[in-house]
């Protein structure tokens, strides 16, 4: 029974032990290369700490620079071999062309001095030359025009803008008003009509302008042709034509007051217009010395300039601001002034020396009447030919129409 049971009893053994598992890494080292051996196990270990990558990183770099500094060594080694040799055709040459020995005595000097280089700067503007004008325009005055700023504006002297619209301007240029329409010469100089009937024709017409009749006959604004002109003496110019004198000059036309209007003779201001006076005998004399007869002390308009024909200075003012005797004196005209000053009052001084007052709104001293320095006489306006309140002052010696700045004290 014993026996059978023994038998029929499964066998006992030792219980199994469980199977070691090796490392991925390991195990595929093992599998696919079986003879590395430590090196295999080494960077398996490697890649397990994570340095695969930064190594990868580093060995591809070693290998670049290794490919460089080779492909730069092969090609010194080359170099050294065989040179290269490139002729005009940019072939291959078998040997290195001779070069030419030149010798440095033979070669003439050369003055670098003369020597003109182009430039090749790069502009971006192309300045092209003006041409001169050759003929005769016109221009519409603006609003706050002069004649300095016209004149200016064509590069002409402002006696040229008054010679040329005596007409319009009469030679004042206080005359000048927005909308007027002035003739615009091509230089300076005089513009002026042609009468047959002049005394020694062009000749007499050309010396009166202080110029040559063949200046006249040439300009290219007159369009005269010297063929057909004939005798200077009678030339054949079309009576009434308008002549340009190149550089020609003549006297102002002015009426805005003669010299010599004394307390004695008043009477010559009677072209002036119905302001004059009788003769006066006695009366206050100045003191030589002059005060501003307004209360600014700035100019406001025209400046002295006697080649614009303005003999006096525009000072500041407004509408209705007192007009004061700039030395004592007498009233010698007093009224309207029938060439653009409007309202007008004149004082003589005694000593040869008179002063002038335009443009007033009001008068306060009449004809004969003696004033004091400093002394009301009138109110600052912008009667007759003026672009605004303002008072002009003239300062008349024995001689000539002076500056007044150079006579008045510092502002």
């Amino acid at each position: 029974m014993a026996d059978e049971f023994k038998e029929d009893a499964p066998s006992i053994s030792a219980k199994p032990q469980p199977e070691t598992q090796s490392d991925p890494v390991d195990r595929w080292a093992d599998e696919n290369h079986p003879g590395d051996g430590l090196l295999s196990r080494w960077f398996g270990g490697l890649l397990r700490l994570g340095l695969g990558e930064p190594l990868l990183r580093a060995g591809t770099t070693i290998l670049s620079i290794g490919v460089i500094v080779l492909v730069i060594w092969l090609m010194k080694v080359l170099s050294d071999i065989a040179p290269l040799n490139l002729g005009v055709s940019g072939a291959l040459a078998a040997e290195p062309t001779p070069t030419a020995v030149v010798d440095v005595d033979t070669i003439p000097a050369v003055d670098l001095s003369e020597v003109i280089g182009i430039s090749r700067e790069a502009r971006l503007h192309t300045n092209v030359p003006s041409r001169p004008r050759v003929e005769i325009i016109t221009y519409l005055v603006q609003e706050g025009d002069t004649v300095f700023g016209i004149a200016e504006k064509f590069n002409l002297q402002p006696e040229t803008i008054l010679w040329a619209n005596y007409g319009t301007l009469l030679d004042d240029p206080h005359s000048l008003k927005p909308g007027q329409e002035l003739i615009i010469l091509p230089g300076d100089g005089v513009y002026h009509q042609w009468v047959k009937e002049n005394q020694e024709g062009l000749i007499g017409f050309a010396k009166f302008f202080n110029v040559e009749p063949e200046i006249i006959v040439n300009a290219p604004a007159n369009k005269l042709d010297p063929e057909t002109i004939g005798d200077l003496a009678a030339p054949n110019i079309p009576d009434g034509t308008w002549l340009f004198v190149p550089g020609g000059t003549r006297g102002f036309i002015s009426w805005s007051a003669p010299l010599g209007v004394t307390r004695e003779n008043p009477a010559s201001a009677r072209v002036l217009g119905p302001g004059w006076c009788e003769p006066v005998f006695g009366g206050a004399v100045g003191y030589g010395t002059y005060v501003y007869p307004t209360n600014k002390h700035y100019l406001s308009g025209y400046n002295y300039s006697p080649k614009a024909n303005h003999n006096g200075i525009d000072l500041a003012g407004s509408e209705g601001e007192g007009v004061y005797a700039a030395d004592a004196g007498v009233v010698v005209y007093s009224g309207w002034n029938n060439y653009g000053y409007g309202n007008v009052v004149m004082v003589d001084h005694g000593n040869g020396w008179q002063t002038l007052y335009a443009h007033l709104s009001a008068i306060y001293r009449g004809c004969g009447v003696s004033v004091g320095q400093g002394e009301g006489i009138g109110a600052v306006g912008s009667t007759g030919r003026s672009s605004g309140p303002h008072l002009h002052f003239e300062l008349l010696s024995p001689g000539m129409k002076v500056n007044p700045w150079d006579y008045l004290p510092p502002p």
